[in-house]
C-alpha cells in the first residue's frame, strides 16, 4: 500500500511539473490577446507570498528557456503538423475520463454526454483518438478539472502560490490536481514496464504544449511591463472563466497554430 501510494504521488507529480511550467504562461499566451489593456495590468490583491512566488516564477522561467523551448523547437522540427495534431488529439481522448468525472460532479448531464460521446467516438472511429471525428459530428470538446469542479460548488481560490516547477497552485487548484490524478483511471495501471508509458504521455503533452506556444509566449515576455503580474492576473481570470464554462482552458489557446488541450 505504501509503495503504491508513493507511485500514484509520483506521477502526479511529474505530470504536474509538466503542467506547472508551462500554465502561468500558456494562460497568459492565451488571454492577453482578448483582454484590455486595462484587465491585462491590474494589481491583484491575495498573494501574500509575492516575493517567494517571484522568485520560483523566476525559476520556472529559466527551466522554460534552458530545457523546454529547445526540446519544443527540436520537436517541431522532427514531427510534421498532421503528426503533432494526432498526438495532441490522442492525449486528449485519454483525458475523457477525467473530464466526465467533473462534469459529473458539477451537476452537467449535457456536458457529460458530449464527453461520453467523444470518448466513444474518437476512441473507435478515431483509431484510439488520433483523429477527432466527434467534433466534425457536433460534439464540441471542452476541460474540466476538479479544481474547476470545487469553484462550481463556492470553494474559493484561496491566496495565490507559485511553486517551483508546478506553476500556479492556489490551494484549490492544488487540492483538484491531486483528486484528478486519482480520478485517472491510468493512474491505477501497475506494472513497471506501463510506467514508461506514463512518462511518455506525459513528455509528449509537455513538448506538444510548448511547441504550440513558441512564438506567442516570446512576444507575450517580450511586451510585459510585469510579466508576473501579468501571468498571475491572467490566471486568475482564466480558472473564473473555466469555473463559468467559458471559452478558454488550459488547452484551448488561440493557435499560436492550432489549440491546447490539456490536461492530463
Amino acid at each position: 500500500m505504501a509503495f503504491e501510494a508513493h507511485r500514484i504521488t509520483g506521477m502526479g507529480n511529474l505530470r504536474r511539473w509538466g503542467a506547472g511550467l508551462l500554465s502561468g504562461a500558456v494562460i497568459a499566451a492565451g488571454l492577453t490577446l482578448s483582454l484590455p489593456a486595462a484587465a491585462q495590468e491590474t494589481d491583484d490583491t491575495n498573494d501574500p507570498l509575492e516575493e517567494v512566488n517571484r522568485v520560483f516564477f523566476g525559476i520556472n522561467n529559466a527551466v522554460d528557456k534552458l530545457i523546454l523551448v529547445p526540446a519544443a523547437r527540436t520537436y517541431r522540427f522532427i514531427v510534421p503538423e498532421p503528426g503533432r495534431r494526432g498526438i495532441r488529439n490522442f492525449l486528449r481522448n485519454l483525458n475523457s475520463p477525467v473530464i466526465l468525472a467533473n462534469d459529473i460532479l458539477q451537476g452537467e448531464p449535457d456536458r457529460a454526454g458530449t464527453t461520453l460521446a467523444r470518448f466513444g467516438i474518437n476512441s473507435t472511429l478515431g483509431v484510439a483518438g488520433i483523429f477527432d471525428p466527434a467534433t466534425q459530428m457536433g460534439f464540441e470538446r471542452h476541460h474540466e478539472d476538479f479544481g474547476q469542479t470545487l469553484g462550481v460548488h463556492g470553494v474559493s481560490e484561496g491566496p495565490y502560490l507559485f511553486l517551483p516547477l508546478f506553476g500556479p497552485s492556489p490551494p484549490r487548484d492544488l487540492v483538484g490536481r491531486v483528486v484528478d490524478t486519482a480520478m485517472d483511471p491510468i493512474t491505477w495501471i501497475g506494472g513497471d514496464d506501463f510506467q514508461y508509458f506514463k512518462y511518455g504521455r506525459t513528455a509528449l503533452w509537455v513538448l506538444d504544449l510548448r511547441e504550440q506556444n513558441l512564438e506567442t509566449l516570446d512576444e507575450i515576455e517580450r511586451t510585459s511591463i510585469d510579466y508576473y503580474a501579468a501571468v498571475r492576473s491572467l490566471y486568475r481570470q482564466s480558472r473564473e472563466g473555466a469555473i463559468r464554462n467559458g471559452e478558454f482552458d488550459f488547452e484551448d489557446l488561440p493557435d499560436l497554430s492550432d489549440d491546447f488541450e490539456e490536461d492530463f
